[in-house]
């Protein structure tokens, strides 16, 4: 693509609305969007090699946020030769980008487990890439703001002002703020010493300071976060239970037939589980630390350590003028993730996304949206690049991989978890589980697969075959069934 032709789709991209209003709606097309009557301004930019000399607050592109998705943006940025004087990076963390599921996949297991720690997971590693370490940034003239999140947006103006005071104008923002978790409320001991949240590196380190300590441990959900805590637990050899409200674990994928095996696995392990149980209050000792949980039914449960995983809200604040969507939460993006300021983008976990394979609008919490999602877009700012984002949903998981372990789980899943399901296998060695619609494949979860059947799973669940389910119900192994359904192809 000519340099002309990529200044103008830039310019199309970084373009500022007068009086803060837009017509313009995400479901309208790309075309739509650029033809709309639009005011222009322009501003003096400050184009220097060195990430720590801009001469003045102007800063071409800027992203706001130091998670997954910004480490991949900032790459993807690197990549088509933009970053370079041109890209700043407004992060609350004190480190660089890093892969965040890291945090209770590997982190948190003891010392002799060979736990994760920085900088073994800045991004990209995740997906095979360099590493980006702080000094990355610095030799791709990134400027980085730690520990200075964003306070507030004027959006007519195009400035970003930081909590310590900073003044930033850009020409391209991407907010790629991702998600907080969702707390207890401090009256029933939400915020008493020794109940831990986790979202970065402070969090998960305040973990690791109550397990060197603890005796008896409360997971408080059945999801990813409390299923992967769970497991880091038991490699503490803690007294470790799980309490949730709903009938099964990871209630929004799993069936209960599935759930069983997880479930079982876990309490071979020594994990307890109190199901459809719902928290009264979180009571303190003489010290003031957290002591007994108590649920309500009127029961106790001794606890010196509790995590809360209880799922996750949006961080769309200062940025609800870019507009939110009241049906799934976050910031309402396109197919190329712009909101309805011309200016403004919306990735990873933020974004809510036209969900194009089965046209839903959706927000996605996940490492391989947040990866996806960014490329994407940065791709959209700095090209002519016009392809609407069909992203196929999938979610994994990876739990009791410390040393010494007696079995390490590892599952994908690809798809849609609607309609009927078929399961074969008995979990050990493996299990899958297939989600028929109408005939149709809507979705795939593979258990302990080799590499070559978990690279079959998002073929399948892309193309929706139309399968013979008596023949898949009938499969004798799971290798068995995966033929079946590849033959359907």
């Amino acid at each position: 693509m000519s340099s002309v032709r990529r200044r103008m789709a830039i310019l199309a991209n970084s373009v500022c609305l007068k009086n803060s209003v837009s017509l313009w709606s995400p479901l309208q097309s790309p075309a739509a969007h650029r033809s709309s009557s639009i005011g222009f301004r322009t501003f003096r930019r400050s184009y220097v090699v060195s990430s720590s000399s801009f001469s003045n607050e102007n800063r071409e592109f800027v992203i706001v946020g130091g998670g997954n998705a910004a480490g991949y943006a900032a790459r993807t940025f690197v990549e088509h030769g933009m970053a370079n004087g041109r890209l700043a990076i407004v992060s609350k963390e004190a480190h660089a980008p890093y892969e965040r599921p890291a945090l209770t996949k590997g982190y948190l297991f003891p010392l002799d487990k060979k736990p994760a720690r920085l900088p073994g997971f800045h991004t990209c590693v995740g997906s095979g890439g360099e590493r980006q370490t702080p000094d990355w940034y610095k030799e791709n003239g990134i400027e980085m703001f730690y520990e200075d999140p964003v306070s507030n947006i004027d959006i007519e103006k195009q400035t970003l002002t930081t909590n310590s005071g900073k003044l930033l104008k850009y020409g391209s923002l991407i907010v790629a703020t991702g998600c907080t978790p969702s707390r207890l409320p401090e009256k029933i001991g939400g915020n008493l010493p020794g109940v831990h949240y986790i979202r970065d590196v402070a969090d998960a380190d305040a973990l690791i300071s109550s397990l060197e300590k603890a005796r008896k441990v409360v997971v408080v959900g059945g999801g990813y976060i409390g299923m992967e805590v769970a497991a880091a637990a038991i490699g503490w050899n803690l007294d470790t239970t799980i309490v949730f409200p709903d009938n099964h674990l990871l209630q929004r994928l799993f069936t209960p037939s599935l759930a069983r095996r997880y479930e079982e696995f876990y309490q071979q392990n020594g994990v307890k589980f109190l199901k459809g149980a719902s928290i009264k209050n979180l009571e303190a000792g003489v010290d003031g630390r957290v002591t007994y949980v108590k649920l309500d039914d009127g029961s106790t449960i001794e606890a010196d350590t509790v995590i809360i995983g209880i799922g996750a809200k949006p961080a769309v604040s200062p940025f609800e003028g870019a507009g939110l969507d009241s049906s799934v939460g976050g910031i309402q993006v396109d197919g190329l993730f712009r909101t309805r300021v011309p200016g403004i983008f919306a990735v990873g976990d933020v974004a809510a996304f036209p969900l194009k394979m089965y046209n839903r609008i959706a927000r996605v919490e996940h490492v391989d949206h947040a990866r996806r999602s960014a490329q994407h877009c940065v791709k959209a700012l700095l090209s002519a690049q016009t392809d609407i984002y069909d992203y196929l949903p999938s979610f994994y998981s990876r739990v009791f991989e410390y040393e010494g372990s007696p079995r390490k789980i590892w599952w994908q899943f690809f798809g849609d978890n609607v309609g009927e399901t078929i399961e074969i296998g008995n979990f050990d060695p493996k299990i899958a589980t297939f989600w028929i619609d109408s005939g149709k494949l809507k979705g795939v979860l593979l258990e302990s697969g080799s590499p070559e059947e978990f690279q079959l799973l998002p073929k399948l669940a892309r193309s929706q075959p139309i399968v013979d389910k008596a023949k898949l119900q009938n499969a004798s192994s799971v290798e068995e069934a995966l033929e079946i359904a590849r033959s359907s192809l």
